[in-house]
Protein backbone atom coordinates (compact mmCIF):
# COMPACT_ATOMS: atom_id res chain seq x y z
CA UNK A 1 0.00 0.00 0.00
CA UNK A 2 2.68 2.14 0.64
CA UNK A 3 4.56 1.82 -2.55
CA UNK A 4 2.21 4.19 -4.29
CA UNK A 5 3.51 6.72 -2.13
CA UNK A 6 7.30 6.19 -3.11
CA UNK A 7 8.71 7.56 -6.10
CA UNK A 8 8.48 5.98 -9.39
CA UNK A 9 11.76 6.20 -10.89
CA UNK A 10 14.90 8.14 -10.29
CA UNK A 11 13.63 11.35 -12.12
CA UNK A 12 10.39 11.47 -10.16
CA UNK A 13 12.53 11.63 -6.80
CA UNK A 14 14.94 14.30 -8.05
CA UNK A 15 11.51 16.48 -8.56
CA UNK A 16 10.43 15.51 -4.96
CA UNK A 17 13.61 16.68 -3.92
CA UNK A 18 13.59 20.25 -5.78
CA UNK A 19 10.09 20.53 -5.15
CA UNK A 20 9.79 20.14 -1.35
CA UNK A 21 12.38 19.30 0.29
CA UNK A 22 15.45 21.60 -1.14
CA UNK A 23 12.66 24.84 -0.07
CA UNK A 24 12.28 23.38 3.41
CA UNK A 25 15.79 22.35 3.71
CA UNK A 26 16.96 25.75 2.24
CA UNK A 27 14.74 27.29 5.35
CA UNK A 28 15.97 24.81 7.76
CA UNK A 29 19.36 25.04 6.98
CA UNK A 30 19.19 29.11 7.21
CA UNK A 31 18.15 28.66 10.64
CA UNK A 32 20.15 26.38 11.90
CA UNK A 33 23.65 28.44 10.57
CA UNK A 34 22.08 31.55 11.58
CA UNK A 35 21.44 30.36 15.04
CA UNK A 36 23.43 27.30 15.83
CA UNK A 37 26.07 26.48 13.33
CA UNK A 38 27.52 29.87 12.45
CA UNK A 39 26.82 32.19 15.35
CA UNK A 40 29.84 33.35 15.12
CA UNK A 41 32.46 33.91 12.58
CA UNK A 42 35.14 31.57 13.75
CA UNK A 43 32.56 28.43 15.11
CA UNK A 44 34.22 25.32 14.55
CA UNK A 45 31.30 23.45 13.55
CA UNK A 46 30.44 26.38 11.03
CA UNK A 47 33.60 26.22 8.90
CA UNK A 48 33.81 22.39 8.49
CA UNK A 49 30.45 22.54 7.40
CA UNK A 50 31.27 25.17 4.99
CA UNK A 51 34.87 22.66 4.25
CA UNK A 52 32.38 19.66 3.66
CA UNK A 53 30.17 21.75 1.77
CA UNK A 54 33.01 22.78 -0.87
CA UNK A 55 34.58 19.66 -1.18
CA UNK A 56 31.26 18.00 -1.90
CA UNK A 57 30.67 20.27 -4.68
CA UNK A 58 34.26 19.43 -6.24
CA UNK A 59 33.34 16.12 -6.40
CA UNK A 60 30.10 16.23 -7.54
CA UNK A 61 31.54 18.58 -10.30
CA UNK A 62 34.49 16.58 -11.24
CA UNK A 63 32.11 12.95 -10.88
CA UNK A 64 29.47 14.41 -13.64
CA UNK A 65 32.37 15.42 -15.56
CA UNK A 66 34.06 12.42 -16.05
CA UNK A 67 30.38 10.59 -16.95
CA UNK A 68 29.29 12.81 -19.55
CA UNK A 69 32.92 12.16 -21.19
CA UNK A 70 32.61 8.62 -20.82
CA UNK A 71 36.05 8.08 -18.68
CA UNK A 72 33.26 6.71 -16.07
CA UNK A 73 30.86 3.97 -17.22
CA UNK A 74 30.13 1.62 -14.49
CA UNK A 75 26.79 0.73 -14.28
CA UNK A 76 26.57 2.61 -10.56
CA UNK A 77 28.28 5.47 -12.10
CA UNK A 78 24.80 5.73 -14.57
CA UNK A 79 22.60 5.69 -12.10
CA UNK A 80 24.43 8.08 -9.81
CA UNK A 81 24.77 10.34 -12.75
CA UNK A 82 21.18 12.16 -12.65
CA UNK A 83 21.92 13.27 -9.10
CA UNK A 84 25.36 14.90 -9.55
CA UNK A 85 23.61 18.51 -9.98
CA UNK A 86 21.33 17.97 -7.25
CA UNK A 87 24.40 16.92 -5.13
CA UNK A 88 25.88 20.45 -6.63
CA UNK A 89 22.56 22.31 -5.38
CA UNK A 90 22.23 20.94 -2.06
CA UNK A 91 25.88 22.07 -1.85
CA UNK A 92 25.72 24.86 -3.15
CA UNK A 93 22.49 26.16 -1.33
CA UNK A 94 24.51 25.18 1.82
CA UNK A 95 26.95 27.71 0.91
CA UNK A 96 25.41 30.80 0.25
CA UNK A 97 22.81 29.98 3.10
CA UNK A 98 26.17 30.32 5.17
CA UNK A 99 27.67 33.04 3.18
CA UNK A 100 24.04 34.90 3.43
CA UNK A 101 23.85 34.34 7.66
CA UNK A 102 27.42 35.82 8.24
CA UNK A 103 27.52 38.76 5.53
CA UNK A 104 24.30 39.80 6.23
CA UNK A 105 25.07 39.73 9.91
CA UNK A 106 27.98 42.39 9.19
CA UNK A 107 26.31 44.74 6.40
CA UNK A 108 25.55 47.82 8.94
CA UNK A 109 26.54 50.19 5.78
CA UNK A 110 23.10 50.32 3.77
CA UNK A 111 25.79 50.22 0.22
CA UNK A 112 26.89 46.78 1.74
CA UNK A 113 23.96 45.19 1.57
CA UNK A 114 24.28 45.10 -2.50
CA UNK A 115 27.03 42.74 -2.12
CA UNK A 116 24.61 40.65 0.54
CA UNK A 117 21.57 41.22 -2.14
CA UNK A 118 23.78 39.25 -4.73
CA UNK A 119 24.29 36.56 -2.00
CA UNK A 120 20.27 36.21 -1.54
CA UNK A 121 20.01 36.18 -5.34
CA UNK A 122 22.29 33.25 -5.34
CA UNK A 123 20.80 31.81 -2.12
CA UNK A 124 17.12 31.81 -3.66
CA UNK A 125 17.84 31.84 -7.37
CA UNK A 126 19.98 28.37 -6.37
CA UNK A 127 16.84 26.42 -6.09
CA UNK A 128 15.93 27.30 -9.83
CA UNK A 129 19.37 26.43 -11.18
CA UNK A 130 19.39 23.13 -11.02
CA UNK A 131 19.09 22.72 -14.79
CA UNK A 132 22.16 24.75 -15.12
CA UNK A 133 24.17 22.55 -12.65
CA UNK A 134 24.76 20.13 -15.82
CA UNK A 135 26.43 23.45 -17.63
CA UNK A 136 30.52 23.11 -16.85
CA UNK A 137 31.54 26.47 -16.79
CA UNK A 138 28.38 27.49 -14.81
CA UNK A 139 29.64 24.70 -12.07
CA UNK A 140 32.94 26.48 -11.99
CA UNK A 141 31.73 30.02 -11.96
CA UNK A 142 29.57 29.15 -8.79
CA UNK A 143 32.16 27.34 -7.24
CA UNK A 144 34.88 30.35 -7.74
CA UNK A 145 32.53 32.53 -6.17
CA UNK A 146 32.00 30.07 -3.54
CA UNK A 147 35.84 29.99 -3.04
CA UNK A 148 36.29 33.76 -3.02
CA UNK A 149 33.48 34.41 -0.54
CA UNK A 150 34.94 32.02 1.79
CA UNK A 151 38.26 33.03 1.95
CA UNK A 152 37.49 36.81 1.91
CA UNK A 153 36.26 35.97 5.77
CA UNK A 154 38.19 32.79 6.78
CA UNK A 155 41.93 33.99 6.08
CA UNK A 156 41.51 36.61 8.51
CA UNK A 157 40.24 34.39 11.50
CA UNK A 158 43.05 32.09 10.03
CA UNK A 159 45.76 34.32 10.13
CA UNK A 160 44.41 37.01 13.02
CA UNK A 161 45.12 39.80 10.73
CA UNK A 162 42.99 41.95 8.81
CA UNK A 163 43.74 44.00 5.44
CA UNK A 164 43.84 44.63 1.61
CA UNK A 165 46.80 42.47 1.84
CA UNK A 166 45.12 39.26 3.57
CA UNK A 167 42.26 39.93 0.86
CA UNK A 168 44.30 39.86 -2.31
CA UNK A 169 46.00 36.57 -0.39
CA UNK A 170 42.53 35.29 -0.13
CA UNK A 171 42.08 35.58 -3.87
CA UNK A 172 45.26 34.12 -5.17
CA UNK A 173 44.28 31.07 -2.92
CA UNK A 174 41.11 31.36 -4.60
CA UNK A 175 42.92 30.87 -7.67
CA UNK A 176 44.75 28.33 -7.42
CA UNK A 177 42.29 26.35 -5.65
CA UNK A 178 40.17 26.63 -9.38
CA UNK A 179 43.68 25.66 -10.95
CA UNK A 180 43.78 22.37 -9.10
CA UNK A 181 39.99 21.69 -9.38
CA UNK A 182 40.34 22.88 -13.32
CA UNK A 183 43.80 20.53 -13.57
CA UNK A 184 42.14 17.18 -11.93
CA UNK A 185 38.93 18.22 -14.67
CA UNK A 186 41.21 18.50 -17.35
CA UNK A 187 42.76 14.60 -16.26
CA UNK A 188 38.89 13.53 -15.85
CA UNK A 189 37.28 15.13 -18.77
CA UNK A 190 40.13 16.26 -21.37
CA UNK A 191 37.47 16.93 -24.14
CA UNK A 192 35.19 18.69 -22.19
CA UNK A 193 38.07 21.34 -20.44
CA UNK A 194 39.58 22.19 -23.79
CA UNK A 195 36.50 22.47 -25.39
CA UNK A 196 35.38 25.39 -22.49
CA UNK A 197 38.81 26.72 -21.36
CA UNK A 198 38.20 30.01 -22.93
CA UNK A 199 35.13 31.02 -21.84
CA UNK A 200 35.69 29.51 -18.37
CA UNK A 201 38.89 31.89 -18.02
CA UNK A 202 36.91 34.68 -19.05
CA UNK A 203 34.46 33.79 -16.99
CA UNK A 204 36.70 33.74 -13.86
CA UNK A 205 38.54 36.47 -14.63
CA UNK A 206 35.15 38.91 -14.94
CA UNK A 207 34.85 37.65 -11.03
CA UNK A 208 37.75 38.10 -9.76
CA UNK A 209 37.56 41.29 -11.02
CA UNK A 210 34.10 41.99 -9.56
CA UNK A 211 35.04 41.15 -6.31
CA UNK A 212 38.54 43.25 -6.11
CA UNK A 213 36.35 46.13 -6.82
CA UNK A 214 33.42 45.40 -4.83
CA UNK A 215 36.17 44.80 -1.80
CA UNK A 216 38.10 48.29 -2.79
CA UNK A 217 34.95 50.20 -2.97
CA UNK A 218 33.78 49.13 0.35
CA UNK A 219 31.10 47.16 -0.90
CA UNK A 220 32.03 44.06 0.89
CA UNK A 221 30.66 43.79 4.15
CA UNK A 222 34.12 43.95 6.35
CA UNK A 223 34.20 40.26 7.75
CA UNK A 224 35.22 38.98 10.43
CA UNK A 225 34.72 42.25 11.72
CA UNK A 226 30.99 42.75 12.92
CA UNK A 227 29.24 45.78 14.79
CA UNK A 228 27.44 44.25 17.55
CA UNK A 229 25.97 47.79 18.93
CA UNK A 230 26.03 51.57 18.75
CA UNK A 231 24.46 54.32 20.84
CA UNK A 232 25.20 58.21 21.03
CA UNK A 233 25.41 59.21 24.97
CA UNK A 234 25.25 62.44 26.64
CA UNK A 235 27.88 60.70 29.32
CA UNK A 236 29.97 57.46 29.91
CA UNK A 237 32.11 55.98 32.35
CA UNK A 238 33.90 52.90 33.19
CA UNK A 239 32.80 50.68 36.18
CA UNK A 240 35.10 49.01 38.39
CA UNK A 241 33.06 45.81 36.98
CA UNK A 242 34.34 45.96 33.36
CA UNK A 243 31.17 47.65 32.31
CA UNK A 244 30.69 50.77 30.92
CA UNK A 245 27.70 53.37 32.68
CA UNK A 246 25.91 55.42 29.67
CA UNK A 247 23.45 58.03 29.87
CA UNK A 248 21.42 58.63 26.50
CA UNK A 249 17.95 59.85 25.44
CA UNK A 250 15.40 57.35 25.25
CA UNK A 251 15.39 55.29 21.92
CA UNK A 252 12.12 55.86 19.71
CA UNK A 253 10.70 52.36 18.13
CA UNK A 254 11.67 53.74 14.79
CA UNK A 255 14.89 54.12 15.51
CA UNK A 256 15.29 50.71 17.16
CA UNK A 257 13.70 48.87 14.03
CA UNK A 258 15.01 50.98 10.91
CA UNK A 259 17.82 52.64 12.52
CA UNK A 260 16.62 56.08 11.85
CA UNK A 261 18.71 59.01 12.95
CA UNK A 262 18.92 59.73 16.36
CA UNK A 263 18.78 63.49 17.60
CA UNK A 264 21.20 64.96 19.49
CA UNK A 265 19.92 67.38 22.14
CA UNK A 266 22.52 69.85 23.09
CA UNK A 267 22.96 72.28 26.05
CA UNK A 268 25.49 74.65 25.46
CA UNK A 269 29.15 73.19 25.89
CA UNK A 270 27.61 69.88 26.63
CA UNK A 271 29.96 66.89 25.09
CA UNK A 272 28.34 63.90 22.91
CA UNK A 273 29.42 60.76 23.07
CA UNK A 274 29.43 57.65 20.56
CA UNK A 275 29.95 53.97 21.98
CA UNK A 276 30.53 50.98 19.54
CA UNK A 277 30.90 47.17 20.10
CA UNK A 278 32.84 46.07 17.66
CA UNK A 279 32.83 41.99 17.27
CA UNK A 280 36.50 40.17 16.14
CA UNK A 281 36.90 36.44 16.04
CA UNK A 282 39.10 34.85 18.62
CA UNK A 283 42.81 35.60 18.37
CA UNK A 284 42.61 38.55 16.27
CA UNK A 285 43.88 42.25 17.72
CA UNK A 286 43.71 45.10 15.32
CA UNK A 287 42.74 48.88 15.65
CA UNK A 288 40.07 50.54 14.73
CA UNK A 289 39.06 54.43 13.76
CA UNK A 290 36.44 56.51 14.84
CA UNK A 291 36.40 59.33 12.07
CA UNK A 292 33.83 62.25 13.30
CA UNK A 293 32.53 64.29 10.10
CA UNK A 294 29.97 67.36 10.03
CA UNK A 295 28.10 68.35 7.37
CA UNK A 296 29.21 71.96 6.17
CA UNK A 297 25.70 73.55 4.25
CA UNK A 298 27.77 75.90 2.78
CA UNK A 299 30.21 73.57 1.09
CA UNK A 300 27.86 70.74 0.72
CA UNK A 301 30.36 68.15 1.70
CA UNK A 302 31.14 66.22 4.68
CA UNK A 303 33.96 67.55 7.13
CA UNK A 304 36.26 65.42 8.84
CA UNK A 305 36.33 67.07 12.61
CA UNK A 306 38.60 64.29 14.05
CA UNK A 307 39.86 60.56 13.75
CA UNK A 308 39.87 58.71 17.84
CA UNK A 309 42.27 55.48 16.79
CA UNK A 310 41.95 52.60 19.77
CA UNK A 311 42.63 49.11 19.85
CA UNK A 312 40.42 46.34 19.68
CA UNK A 313 40.55 42.62 21.14
CA UNK A 314 38.88 39.64 19.60
CA UNK A 315 36.92 36.75 21.49
CA UNK A 316 33.95 38.84 22.89
CA UNK A 317 30.83 37.68 22.15
CA UNK A 318 29.00 40.88 22.62
CA UNK A 319 32.25 43.03 20.59
CA UNK A 320 34.78 44.91 21.81
CA UNK A 321 33.11 48.06 23.28
CA UNK A 322 35.14 51.78 23.25
CA UNK A 323 33.71 55.18 22.31
CA UNK A 324 35.22 58.72 21.79
CA UNK A 325 33.34 62.15 22.01
CA UNK A 326 33.14 65.69 20.75
CA UNK A 327 33.26 68.63 22.96
CA UNK A 328 30.95 71.43 22.64
CA UNK A 329 29.36 69.94 18.49
CA UNK A 330 27.87 72.43 16.01
CA UNK A 331 24.00 72.03 15.36
CA UNK A 332 23.74 70.54 12.76
CA UNK A 333 24.29 66.63 10.92
CA UNK A 334 26.89 65.05 12.31
CA UNK A 335 28.15 61.42 11.45
CA UNK A 336 31.56 58.60 12.91
CA UNK A 337 32.66 56.55 10.54
CA UNK A 338 34.32 53.42 11.78
CA UNK A 339 36.89 52.35 9.81
CA UNK A 340 39.61 49.27 9.78
CA UNK A 341 43.30 50.74 9.61
CA UNK A 342 42.82 50.23 5.63
CA UNK A 343 40.19 52.45 5.40
CA UNK A 344 37.70 49.72 5.35
CA UNK A 345 33.84 51.10 6.84
CA UNK A 346 32.85 48.93 9.24
CA UNK A 347 29.62 50.99 10.21
CA UNK A 348 28.41 54.17 10.47
CA UNK A 349 26.88 56.32 13.00
CA UNK A 350 24.64 59.06 12.05
CA UNK A 351 23.04 61.89 14.09
CA UNK A 352 21.78 65.08 14.04
CA UNK A 353 22.83 67.68 17.05
CA UNK A 354 19.99 69.99 17.96
CA UNK A 355 20.75 72.91 20.53
CA UNK A 356 18.55 73.40 23.31
CA UNK A 357 18.12 75.39 26.26
CA UNK A 358 17.67 72.66 29.24
CA UNK A 359 18.61 69.52 29.05
CA UNK A 360 16.61 66.26 27.52
CA UNK A 361 15.62 63.71 29.67
CA UNK A 362 18.07 60.81 29.91
CA UNK A 363 18.04 57.27 31.11
CA UNK A 364 20.47 55.08 32.83
CA UNK A 365 22.19 52.25 30.41
CA UNK A 366 24.64 49.63 31.77
CA UNK A 367 26.57 48.72 27.93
Amino acid sequence: MIRRYLPRDTEQLIHWYTRYFSPLGLIAGFLADTFFFLSRVDQVSGLAIIFFHLALAALAILFLSAVEEGNLSRAWALKAAPFAPVIMQFAFGGLFSAFFSLYSRSAAFPATWLFVALLAVLLVGNERFLKFYSWHTFQVSIYFVSLLSFTAFFLPVALHRIGNDIFLLGSFISLGVMGVLLAVLYRAAPSTALLYRTQVARTLAAILGIFVALYFTNLIPPLPLALKTSAILHDISRETDGSYRALREPVSLKEQIIGFRSTFHKVSGESVYVFTAIFAPTGLSTSIIHEWQWFDSQQNAWSTVAEVPFDIIGGRDGGYRGWSGKHDPAPGNWRVNVLTPSGKLITRVSFVVEEVTTSPLVIEQTL
